[in-house]
């Protein structure tokens, strides 16, 4: 809980620095205003979590390419779990490989997430200062509402809020999208960026099932403020993951094999780009020396031949000459 306590005033800090420069444009007790700090801070933290992404995608790569030496362990110790445990634990080791890098960012986000939700819930929704939040900004994120519902409001506690039925009707809304989102980035990533061969693909299915239907049954007790964080950092990671798994996939999965192709394809138009240009230069220039031959020609003077006489004038000429004489 220390940790926990720690972090609630960064947040709320973020929360504040966002809050000062949205309140000249929407107001400082406007919902929205209050709704884009959350955004805000999903952004930084996003960020800042931006070298442990590198890392997780590094650490997958890596699993790739140790899954035939996972295999040959596996067969070899088949009937010894704890051998088999053994082994991979000094495969890991030798290789650098961390097989929870890849969790690393959902890990590192629980006590970002548990401080947001007791910066709502113990803070704003009891009207009680907290971290960086004096008593007049919880105040106004107290009395602040989106479509009429406050931001600390949960499904579970609608009935302590001015409108029931808009506070179940959001809160439903807000879960349904953030389950969705969860089970379309664990899809994505499973049919997509995942090899056949892959020996967590079952483990990956089942986990793309379960976290969503996890987050839908405590989604119920989340306040608004943390539905909206949640809804947003998942935008984020199906946005990031898209971009990975376009530019920068696994070898030996779909998404490599599309890539690849793309490339391809790029490298066959660039190639029949330059050909045809290459052969429309050899034309040009064919045609530009057939012009200036022709011009050549033209201005070249006409030969004239000299005009041939018979042969009686030819020989009288030389014989009136010789009289003369």
């Amino acid at each position: 809980m220390f940790i926990i306590e720690w972090l609630e005033i960064p947040v709320s800090w973020i929360l504040r620095i966002f809050h000062q420069l949205l309140s000249p444009i929407f107001g400082a007790e406007a919902g929205i205003t209050w709704v884009l700090s959350i955004v805000g801070l999903v952004v930084v933290i996003r960020i800042l979590l931006i070298p442990l992404f590198v890392k997780q995608i590094k650490a997958q790569r890596n699993m790739q390419v140790l899954q035939p030496k996972m295999k040959e362990i596996q067969a070899k110790y088949a009937g010894d779990r704890e051998r088999q445990s053994q082994e991979m634990m000094k495969l890991y080791k030798e290789t650098g490989t961390n097989p929870l890098s890849s969790c690393l960012p959902i890990i590192l986000q629980a006590p970002i997430f548990f401080a947001l939700f007791r910066t709502l819930q113990y803070g704003i929704a009891q009207q009680q200062p907290v971290g960086a939040l004096t008593q007049e900004l919880v105040d106004q994120a107290h009395d602040a509402t989106i479509f009429g519902v406050p931001l600390y409001a949960t499904f579970l506690r609608a009935d302590e809020t001015p409108s029931p039925l808009n506070t179940r009707i959001l809160t439903v809304l807000l879960i349904v999208l953030m389950s969705l989102t969860t089970f379309t980035t664990q899809r994505q990533l499973l049919l997509k960026n995942t090899s056949s061969d892959n020996p967590m693909a079952r483990q990956m299915k089942l986990m793309s099932y379960l976290f969503p239907f996890i987050f839908a049954i405590s989604g119920v007790g989340f306040p608004v403020g943390v539905l909206v964080y949640w809804l947003t950092t998942n935008l984020w990671t199906m946005g990031q993951q898209f971009w990975v798994i376009r530019n920068n996939p696994m070898p030996g999965t779909p998404a490599f094999d599309a890539f690849e192709a793309r490339k391809a394809a790029k490298a066959a138009a660039k190639a029949s780009k330059s050909g045809g240009a290459a052969a429309a230069g050899a034309v040009a220039a064919a045609a530009a020396v057939d012009v200036a031959a022709e011009e050549a020609k033209q201005a070249s003077p006409a030969r004239t031949q000299p005009k041939k006489q018979p042969r009686s004038k030819r020989s009288g000429g030389k014989g009136n000459t010789g009289k003369k004489k």
